[in-house]
């Protein structure tokens, strides 16, 4: 039986099915019900449900997590990325779990402020925020039960994950932000962050657009973001591949997006005009090597931002049409 933390989430809930349609035998927890029979449905912090998630447990992908930006989530954040963790590691460890998968995020290195590009798993280890934090916190957790015990365990760092669908939707929690104006200043305004939202709001041009993310001296940002079917793929070979065990890998696409040309593409698509805004600092630019995962476990990045805008471009499309439709029309 394998046990798949956050199940409801984005990934947990891709990796699950995939399980499922392979014939093996998973249980889903989460706080939230995912639908599927067997599932269990609570907290790391109830010492009865978390017995009953590991109960007949062979191997578990620990893909739960909280994450926010909000400094009000920051207690709820430590309580369950770093204690959870601490909590799940010594009852899989109790129940004597054969591989234990942690989902840990590039967030772990100082990815705005990179020492060297591209960043490998050697690069210094030095969190530049509260959620990386804990990330890295949850890692010193399983290097530990990895040193201390027998329970074999495996590091994936993430890349950005996202549904290629939702690459071009406005309404999505991570690419409306992150793509398009006026989902950006609605985020800014509900993190707080008001000098920002004032920002972009003096670009907004009186109708949709998307943005363009710069820093200070005009550069454009660079980031990886990666399809979540190749996490998945990733990941299996994280829980199956003799040669994982004890290891820590990056995990993502091969090349990061340069978002001059990406939204350039993107904008292309929809129609939209783009909006150039210089945030303040150094922003977002690195790349992170997925080498040593291609090469000691065979993984291959099957979707290029080419394949994914595709999808993208057609997930638009069919939901356009459907809000023409008298039925399907917003409120």
């Amino acid at each position: 039986m394998i046990l798949v933390t956050g199940s409801a989430g984005r990934v947990g809930r891709a990796v699950t099915a995939v399980l499922r349609a392979k014939g093996r035998p998973v249980r889903g927890f989460d706080v939230r019900p995912s639908g599927a029979d067997g599932d269990v449905v609570g907290s790391l912090e109830d010492a009865a449900i978390l017995a009953q998630a590991v109960e007949g447990v062979t191997d578990i992908l620990h893909l739960g997590a909280f994450m926010s930006w909000a400094a009000a989530d920051r207690d709820r954040m430590f309580a369950a990325n770093v204690e959870g963790t601490r909590r799940l590691l010594d009852a899989a460890a109790a129940a004597g779990v054969r591989r234990f998968v942690f989902a840990s995020s590039g967030e772990v290195y100082p990815e705005n402020r990179p020492e060297f590009l591209p960043v490998t798993e050697e690069h210094p280890l030095r969190p530049n925020s509260p959620y990386g934090l804990t990330k890295l916190l949850g890692e010193e957790l399983v290097q530990f039960h990895q040193r201390t015990g027998t329970m074999e365990t495996v590091i994936l760092r993430f890349s950005h994950t996202q549904d290629a669908s939702e690459l071009l939707d406005e309404d999505s929690f991570f690419s409306g932000p992150r793509f398009f104006l006026r989902p950006r200043i609605r985020q800014q305004e509900n993190f707080g962050n008001l000098a920002i939202a004032d920002l972009l709001r003096s670009r907004d041009i009186g109708e949709p657009a998307h943005v363009l993310a710069r820093n200070e001296n005009g550069r454009a940002f660079r980031m990886h973001i990666t399809e979540t079917r190749d996490m998945v793929a990733g990941i299996l070979l994280a829980l199956d591949h003799p040669d994982a065990a004890g290891q820590i890998f990056n995990l993502g696409s091969d090349e990061p997006e340069d978002f001059a040309k990406l939204i350039t593409e993107m904008a292309t698509l929809t129609g939209l005009p783009i909006v150039p805004v210089d945030f303040p600092g150094a922003g977002v630019y690195y790349h992170t090597s997925n080498a040593r995962i291609r090469n000691r476990l065979g993984f291959r990045a099957e979707w290029t931002i080419k394949r994914m805008l595709d999808e993208a471009i057609a997930a638009r499309r069919q939901r356009l049409a459907g809000e023409n439709e008298p039925w399907g029309k917003r409120p």
